[in-house]
């Protein structure tokens, strides 16, 4: 206990804590410093979001600190909700009254009154996010833990401070961010609190798409984000808000083959690829690689389980599942498309002969994200043979080198043909339509395959040829 209050008191130092102690002693409020902040500095965790709850008006305590604080200091008040949030050199902290909730049954949004500390640590939603510390000069570094949370600490739980069925039915968003603890920290659920969260599940319906998307990306990012979306399974709430992930899970057998477990297979790409990118966009990707397999799944007696086409019916999939979750429909859906579409061609290439041809085509489709495609084909590696993951990083490792070689002799990535549409069609005296397509389709395809080089002379003698066998004639 003597190294805990330590490290409270090493922690507090500094203009920030001291500001709020004079402040709140002239106001007289009684001034705590509460949830993930406290919670971070038992865990020797980085934290920059300070949580300040007092006695009185959070919104009083933030102006009055604020104003002291210097000139570059943002103030922001939220009077409908009591609370105010000061913004100093790269730390937010935010201010609110001690208070009281009560909830109905149809929304998560409570109905707030004034209330004592032990009102408000109540209303916190895990045991190791209700510990507070008293920042008043008298008391000052002071613990107050009513729910024993700093053994839930150090015994690694996630417990709600209540009865956890009334938890989590009141905001049933808490139910994802138990789960999104138990990801980033590496904490258990308690058994109690885990099962009011399967008695529960179908409360998450009440949640905005936003505020579920905002948790789900927190698991995605977290360490081994494999965590989350087994308790998310586990619980039933992957099911409702995902169950086209679900739909990967289980062996089919026929004629004594199986195939492996698919749902097993994504998480493994996720937790893989979580070592090497905190992308969330290639994370996300990593997780919807393999969602079209259910639907072209085949048993064929001489070959056993294929999966024809799944990364081109797991793309035309994507943009239903992103509607449906409120994910971003613009740049984000087609970096994630692409990753899905092309996962297999750099595996196909790994498998056979590595030709320039190839290479040029999967530079010129990949474009920019070509490296984070090699990326997510790397983490798909999942194999538990030992030599089969050597051939394949080693062949990988073959792709990458002839990658950067045709990229520096051609410049295929993201290339634009040296002779356009119009130019075809001022050279031709041609309408717009499907000849001039065929004829830029053909320049493309020339390049891509070696047939001339990334440049304008090469690409305009090529073209008047093509033309002449056409029967075109260059418009004078």
């Amino acid at each position: 206990m003597e190294q805990n209050s330590l490290v409270r008191l090493n922690k507090l130092k500094g203009k920030i804590f001291e500001l709020i102690t004079e402040e709140a002693d002239r106001l007289q409020m009684e001034t705590y410093l509460i949830g993930g902040y406290v919670r971070d500095m038992f865990l020797r965790r980085p934290s920059k979001d300070i949580d300040i709850v007092c006695v009185g008006s959070g919104i009083q305590l933030a102006e009055a600190v604020a104003g002291n604080l210097g000139e570059k200091t943002q103030l922001s008040v939220f009077k409908n909700f009591g609370t105010a949030q000061v913004k100093y050199k790269g730390t937010e902290i935010e201010f609110v009254g001690a208070r009281k909730e009560s909830y109905s049954h149809n929304s998560r949004k409570p109905i707030v009154e004034n209330g004592s500390l032990e009102d408000d640590l109540n209303r916190r939603d895990f045991t190791i996010n209700a510990l507070a510390i008293r920042l008043n000069k008298e008391g000052f570094g002071e613990l107050t833990d009513m729910f024993n949370g700093l053994d839930d600490l150090e015994n690694l739980l996630i417990r709600t401070p209540l009865d956890p069925d009334i938890t989590f039915s009141d905001d049933p968003l808490r139910m994802m961010r138990a789960i999104r603890f138990a990801s980033q920290l590496g904490f258990f659920i308690y058994p109690e609190t885990f099962e009011a969260i399967e008695r529960n599940k179908e409360r998450i319906a009440i949640i905005s798409g936003e505020r579920v998307i905002d948790e789900l990306n927190k698991i995605i990012l977290s360490p081994c984000p494999s965590i989350g979306f087994e308790l998310l399974e586990q619980t039933g709430l992957l099911a409702i808000i995902l169950p086209e992930l679900v739909a990967l899970k289980g062996i089919e057998t026929k004629e004594g083959v199986g195939h492996k477990d698919n749902f097993s297979h994504t998480l493994k790409v996720l937790d893989n690829l979580a070592k090497t990118s905190d992308n969330l966009w290639l994370r996300w990707a990593a997780l919807f690689h393999d969602i079209g397999k259910p639907k072209s799944k085949r048993f064929e007696p001489k070959t056993g389980w294929t999966f024809h086409s799944h990364e081109f019916i797991g793309m035309k999939m994507l943009k239903v599942i992103f509607q449906r979750l409120k994910l971003p429909l613009n740049d984000k859906l087609k970096y994630v498309e692409k990753l899905v579409s092309l996962h297999m061609r750099p595996i196909v290439l790994a498998d056979d002969e590595v030709t320039d041809s190839a290479i040029r085509r999967l530079l010129f489709e990949a474009g920019d994200d070509i490296d984070d495609l090699m990326q997510l084909c790397e983490a798909d590696i999942t194999s538990k043979n030992p030599e089969k993951v050597r051939q394949f990083l080693r062949n990988f490792r073959l792709v990458r080198s002839k990658l950067k070689e045709i990229e520096e002799k051609d410049r295929i990535r993201n290339f634009q043909p040296p002779i356009d549409g119009l130019a075809i069609m001022e050279m031709f005296d041609l309408p717009p339509g499907k000849e001039v397509g065929e004829l830029k389709l053909a320049i493309k395809d020339a390049i891509l395959d070696g047939e001339i080089p990334n440049e304008y002379e090469p690409a305009h003698a090529f073209l008047l040829k093509l033309a002449l066998e056409k029967g075109l004639r260059v418009h004078s």
